[in-house]
């Protein structure tokens, strides 16, 4: 478990600049957790749906184990992008990039109207992706689950409170297809 003490503040603006049309969309649990062993902490069928309702239309980019960890491989009705070092990978249906500056690039510079809907691209992890693209962002799209998992191995980097204002917060208690209550919460960078 990180405590804020230990954790680098990396969303501050200054650390790099920002770019619009860059998103982080993460499930994270009260201790900052998203992942155990490449697999997600939760499996809470709303947060699936505003996962889908999204990012459907838009491009995707996330690292090579987050993509290696989606059962069915590439998401349809998106642009996949994986990042790796691995010359050597083959993901199909998507794009493969080595760095995160590039693939952002590509992103930019798409001359394929019909991959990206809105220009809007959003970075589904791992861990090391949305620290790299945190200093990058303008909005997170945050899903925050009230429990504290005794195993985790990937954790979402700490924010800085005052670099995010919240522009939506809609609670949701447990139910029968929810064990947790848990948030859906949008914050915009200042």
């Amino acid at each position: 478990m990180q405590k804020e003490s230990d954790m680098q503040d990396i969303s501050s603006p200054s650390a790099t600049r920002k770019s619009p049309g860059v998103s982080l969309i993460a499930a994270v649990a009260n201790n900052g957790a998203i992942g155990f062993e490449n697999k997600l902490l939760y499996w809470l069928p709303n947060d699936l749906k505003r996962f889908k309702a999204l990012t459907t239309g838009h491009t995707i980019v996330m690292g090579r184990r987050t993509f290696e960890s989606l059962p069915k491989g590439a998401l349809p009705n998106r642009r996949n992008i994986v990042l790796t070092k691995n010359a050597h990978f083959i993901a199909p249906n998507a794009e493969i990039f080595p760095s995160l500056e590039g693939a952002l690039e590509a992103c930019l510079t798409s001359v394929n109207a019909e991959s990206v809907n809105s220009g809007e691209v959003f970075i589904l992890g791992g861990a090391s992706v949305y620290r790299e693209a945190l200093p990058l962002a303008s909005r997170l799209c945050l899903t925050l689950v009230d429990d504290t998992p005794e195993q985790a191995d990937a954790f979402f980097p700490w924010l800085n409170p005052a670099d995010w204002k919240v522009v939506a917060d809609k609670a949701h208690e447990a139910d029968e297809r929810h064990r947790f209550a848990y948030r859906f919460i949008d914050l915009e960078r200042r």
